[in-house]
Order: structure tokens, then C-alpha cells, then sequence
């Protein structure tokens, strides 16, 4: 027997009933043969950590657009802090960790530069070249675990992981996801719920620091039921999660924490991502952007890759999307610079 049909036994023994399971995954896309160490969810993590879309979250924004600091948010600390919470609640619940640590590592891949700024901006720079198409991180997530790493051929992830990262998102709309719609594991509904829980902290955290908010500005009956700081909140929240979801059968919070958190969600749209003084602000970031789609199209030369032959406008505007969606913020402004500003202006 090897080490992962070991691992695979002790999955079987140990993990709740709720739980899935490596051995009974529904598996890849394109069969491979068996790690003899490692489960299928355990490489999905591994390629995933590995691939390079992965590391370029180093340099995307979370919300503050081109901080002059080091301690805000990037994109890649946020997936760290989903992961982190979301395995706390797995463990206290007997789930797979490696499968909700995968979906976790997984669920940003597709995000723009520029934060939720930058995918609205893309959002509006694809339509203008194909009305029936559109852009969502989440949606953008399984294409490049599908079809954009590895120089085309993807991750080739296991069919659990990419429901989780595909359905992992509501955008602004309240929690729990409508039947149906939500993910098909528990594990992927855990990242769901932790993926809320640590955007909302550390988003209120890092509006604290800068200044574009104060404590006071928040909901107080949010905070008389989730706490005044930072770890009362998390705490409670992922408490409240896992005491509900025992009782329920599948992942819930308490009416109570639920409204409360969905409060402080409401709050920050209002006062915080849809407010001023978050770094360049969605104006500037939809001139970067829409331009830098624009010039793709008139330039599809200057886009990495080879087209298809006899390649379609619509065609291009996805090879546009994609590689702009690609970009971190730095290389998209560096980009821009290029394409639009005088030489002699560049150094100034």
C-alpha cells in the first residue's frame, strides 16, 4: 500500500461523514496516473501554489490601489488569510483540509489587476468589442486553472476543486448562496464563507489604517455582536460558523452573526470600495485599463501567444481579456506608460 492509499484510508476512518473524500473524488478532466504520495486534492494544492498565476497575486491589489506602505493587503495575503480561516473551520468540522486549503489557494487566480476596480473596468473595456461577453473573477479563476497555465493546457485540478473555486463568489449580494448555485462540497462552501470572513476584516483593517474610516464610522450593532477588533470579529464569526454548521449539516452561521456580518459587508461597499481615497480610484483604473484593451485590439501583434488562424475580432477580444486580466498592477501601469506616454516623458 502505498503512502497516498494510506492517506486515503485515514480520510475514510476520520473525517466526518460530511466530508469528501480523496479517494471518491470525481476526478481530473485528463486521467493521470497516481501520485504514490500525495491525494489528488494534495496536488491540486501543489500545482496551484506552484503555477505562475499564483505568484503574480504578489503584485495585485486587494482594495488600496498602489499603496505607499507595505502593510495593506495585496491580493496574495488575502488568498493566505482565506486559507488560513477556511482550514481552521475545516479542521474544527472534520473536512478535507487539502481540498478547502486547494479551492482556497485557487479562488483569486482569475482577478485583475487592480482590484475589484480593475475587473470592473475590464468588465466594461470587453463588452465594448464583444456586447455579449463579460468578466468575472471567479469565472476567470477556472479558465486559467482549465485552460491558460501551462503554456495552454491548465492545471488539469480535479473536478471538486474547480466547482469550489468557480462558485466561491456572490460579489456584493448577502450570504448563504441560493440552492443550486452554491458549491457542490462542503469544503467548497467553507471557502465561500471564509472567503467573506477575512475580505471584511482585513478590508475594514487596512480602511483603518489609511485613515478612510474610523471605528467609530462602524455598524455598532455589528460590533456588539462580532466585537470592537480585528480577532473578536474573526473569532466570532468562524465560531458562530462552526456551532451552526454542526447543528445544521451544512455550512451555516447563526441569524444573529449572519445579519451582523452582512452589515459590515454592506458598510464597506458603501463607505470603502465605492468611497474615495482607495489608491488611483476607478476612474483612473478604467482609463489604464480601457486603453490598454483598446490598443490590444488595434496591436494584436503585441499580445503574447499565437492567435488561431483566421482569428475573429471576438476571438481576440479573449486573448485581449485574458492577457490583460493577466497583468499585475505594476506591469499594467508599466504597459501603459509604453503604449501611451511620450519617451522622453517616461523617466520624468
Amino acid at each position: 500500500m502505498t503512502i497516498r492509499e494510506q492517506t486515503e484510508q485515514l480520510e475514510l476512518q476520520a473525517l466526518s461523514p460530511w466530508a469528501t473524500r480523496a479517494a471518491q473524488s470525481r476526478g481530473r478532466d485528463r486521467p493521470e496516473p497516481k501520485c504514490p504520495l500525495r491525494t489528488d486534492f494534495q496536488r491540486d494544492r501543489d500545482r496551484i501554489i506552484h503555477c505562475k498565476s499564483f505568484r503574480r497575486l504578489t503584485y495585485k491589489t486587494q482594495v488600496f490601489i498602489a499603496p505607499e506602505q507595505d502593510h495593506y493587503r495585496t491580493r496574495l495575503t488575502h488568498t493566505l488569510e482565506v486559507a488560513q480561516i477556511a482550514r481552521t473551520i475545516s479542521r474544527a468540522l472534520r473536512l478535507n483540509e487539502d481540498l478547502t486549503e486547494a479551492i482556497a489557494l485557487g479562488h483569486d487566480l482569475g482577478h485583475t489587476p487592480f482590484g475589484h476596480a480593475g475587473e470592473q473596468a475590464l468588465d466594461q473595456a470587453y463588452r465594448r468589442f464583444d456586447p455579449d461577453a463579460h468578466f468575472t473573477h471567479w469565472e476567470q479563476s477556472v479558465r486559467v486553472v482549465e485552460m491558460l497555465e501551462n503554456d495552454g493546457r491548465g492545471l488539469n485540478l480535479t473536478w471538486e476543486t474547480r466547482d469550489g473555486i468557480a462558485r466561491h463568489s456572490k460579489g456584493q449580494m448577502d450570504l448563504p448562496r441560493a440552492a443550486g448555485d452554491e458549491p457542490a462540497t462542503m469544503e467548497g462552501r467553507v471557502v465561500m464563507f471564509a472567503d467573506r470572513i477575512a475580505y471584511i476584516n482585513h478590508d475594514i483593517d487596512d480602511a483603518l489604517r489609511a485613515g478612510l474610516i474610523a471605528l467609530d464610522d462602524l455598524p455598532p450593532s455589528s460590533l456588539k455582536v462580532l466585537g470592537a477588533t480585528h480577532s473578536q470579529r474573526i473569532t466570532a464569526m468562524v465560531a458562530d460558523l462552526v456551532q451552526h454548521t454542526l447543528q445544521a449539516g451544512d455550512v451555516a452561521m447563526g441569524e444573529e452573526v449572519l445579519a451582523a456580518t452582512n452589515e459590515l459587508k454592506d458598510f464597506l461597499f458603501a463607505h470603502v470600495y465605492e468611497g474615495v481615497g482607495a489608491g488611483a480610484g476607478l476612474h483612473k483604473v478604467t482609463e489604464v485599463v480601457g486603453n490598454l484593451f483598446r490598443y490590444y485590439m488595434e496591436n494584436p501583434e503585441d499580445v503574447p501567444g499565437s492567435p488561431p488562424p483566421g482569428e475573429s475580432p471576438r476571438e481576440l477580444a479573449r486573448r485581449v481579456c485574458d492577457y490583460v486580466a493577466g497583468m499585475t498592477d505594476r506591469y499594467a501601469k508599466n504597459q501603459f506608460i509604453a503604449h501611451f506616454l511620450p519617451e522622453d516623458w517616461r523617466s520624468a
